[in-house]
């Protein structure tokens, strides 16, 4: 099975891409499990840069291949923002509701958002970025348990990402739609390639 280290400390972004990868035979292993205890500064402009810099941040320290994904949530009605930086927003563990209080007032048509994620990939050949979108909209209160982050807001027709199994979830999502673009651009034989 080919490794590839994953940038970061966040325990629900590592175990999406161990789902999405292990049926290619890929096994994903954290940055602190290869030994890359760091925390680099994001303070790139995009999701890209902030991809980019993770990933070259951990590829330095560890030698071997490695991914990184920059993701956030988009919002129409609040130009954008939260953005890149979603994680940032408001204090950890409170930022649904930071979002649902700040959405307050914003009608149903006016809510629409979206994930976006970018994906940075470096090995000892090759660097390169991938993207993914999902296109939804703000709920008006948190539902379902599954998932992390803003997924109990962002409704993706009649359900919330948190109301999603891991395979419906991954099957639509902006880091799924990353993943599919990143093994498209690795190619089939994994083995060979890496």
């Amino acid at each position: 099975m080919t490794k590839i280290v994953m940038a970061t400390n966040n325990a629900g972004k590592l175990r999406e891409a161990m789902e999405i990868l292990a049926p290619l035979g890929i096994e994903v292993i954290s940055q602190k499990a290869a030994g890359a205890d760091c925390e680099p500064e994001e303070n790139g402009s995009t999701f890209a840069e902030n991809a980019m810099i993770k990933a070259k941040a951990v590829y330095d320290i560890v030698k071997i291949p490695v991914l990184a994904d920059d993701s956030g949530l988009c919002v129409d009605a609040l130009d954008g923002r939260p953005g890149v930086y979603s994680a940032r927003y408001a204090p950890k563990g409170t930022e649904c509701e930071t979002l649902l209080n700040e959405m307050k007032d914003i009608p149903e048509d006016k809510r629409s958002a979206s994930f976006q994620c970018v994906i940075a990939y470096i090995d000892n050949n090759r660097k390169f970025t991938v993207s993914g979108r999902c296109d939804g909209s703000i709920g008006y209160e948190k539902r379902g348990t599954n998932g992390f982050g803003y997924d109990p807001v962002f409704m993706y027709g009649s359900k919330s990402m948190a109301e999603m199994t891991a395979d419906e979830k991954n099957e639509i999502s902006h880091r799924g739609r990353a993943m599919k673009a990143f093994c498209e651009m690795l190619g089939k034989d994994f083995q060979e390639i890496l």
